[in-house]
């Protein structure tokens, strides 16, 4: 991996003294590494926030999408190699948090340390459920980010800017939605979960069942609200961020 290979994945908007923590954030399905630029400038320069660009979007347009989540998280695990120095911590939304677990795992597997994992709107990786959405048409795929109001509203608004992006978003979906947990050493850093208690994707059970995956400590948090509870409850979501990883 080159260092332009770096800067292509690993989006360092407000770089941190060192030592600082470093959270790795993971964006969900279509999203980009730039939905994470206020998280960055919230947590500056306490926590170092790394925000990871997937090939097949904005600046990464022209790259082709990576298919799999297995194959997303190797090359994930790969890129951050030179920031693996001091443990790292991962935040990822909805796909981001299956991604952020993947990769997580391979970490752990190398003999590595994980500081902590927080997974935000998805299921715990064994909660599976059938979902085929990634197969309807072009109009059904858009129903569906509409009804989660996941992408920007200036790109669904904008044809142009829709039909850039659809492909990423359909590559994201599938990739999600195909995943198939392998079982295998259960984490050992400490997972804090976060879902909001209508989200049609994702049960409070299901949730919950993300402490069967770590044998660290485990905290939940319930917040009103649905796919993207978080961008209602911003403040919430990184006063724990910054206490946890700054304690």
């Amino acid at each position: 991996m080159t260092d332009h290979d770096n800067g292509l994945w690993v989006r360092r908007f407000h770089p941190a003294p060192a030592g600082a923590p470093r959270l790795v954030c993971l964006p969900h399905a279509g999203g980009s590494a730039s939905f994470f630029f206020p998280v960055s400038r919230a947590l500056s320069p306490a926590v170092e926030v790394l925000s990871v660009q997937y090939p097949g979007r904005q600046d990464r347009r022209h790259e082709p999408c990576v298919p799999t989540i297995g194959e997303l998280a190797r090359q994930v695990a790969d890129v951050l190699r030179p920031w693996r120095d001091q443990p790292l911590a991962f935040f990822g939304h909805s796909m981001g948090a299956t991604l952020g677990f993947e990769v997580a795992r391979l970490i752990e597997a190398e003999g590595g340390t994980v500081a902590h994992l927080f997974p935000s709107g998805r299921r715990s990786p064994s909660s599976h459920r059938h979902e085929t959405v990634h197969l309807l048409d072009d109009e059904g795929l858009l129903a569906d980010v509409k009804k989660l109001s996941g992408t920007d509203s200036a790109v669904l608004g904008d044809p142009d800017m829709l039909r850039a992006a659809l492909p990423a978003i359909r590559s994201d979906y599938r990739a999600a939605e195909t995943y198939a947990y392998e079982p295998g050493p259960k984490l050992t850093c400490p997972v804090t979960v976060f879902t909001g208690d209508a989200d049609p994707k994702t049960t409070v059970d299901e949730a919950k069942a993300w402490a069967e995956h770590t044998t660290g400590a485990f905290e939940l948090h319930v917040f009103p609200g649905g796919h993207f509870f978080l961008t209602q409850h911003t403040p919430a979501i990184l006063r724990t961020l910054s206490t946890t990883l700054t304690r």
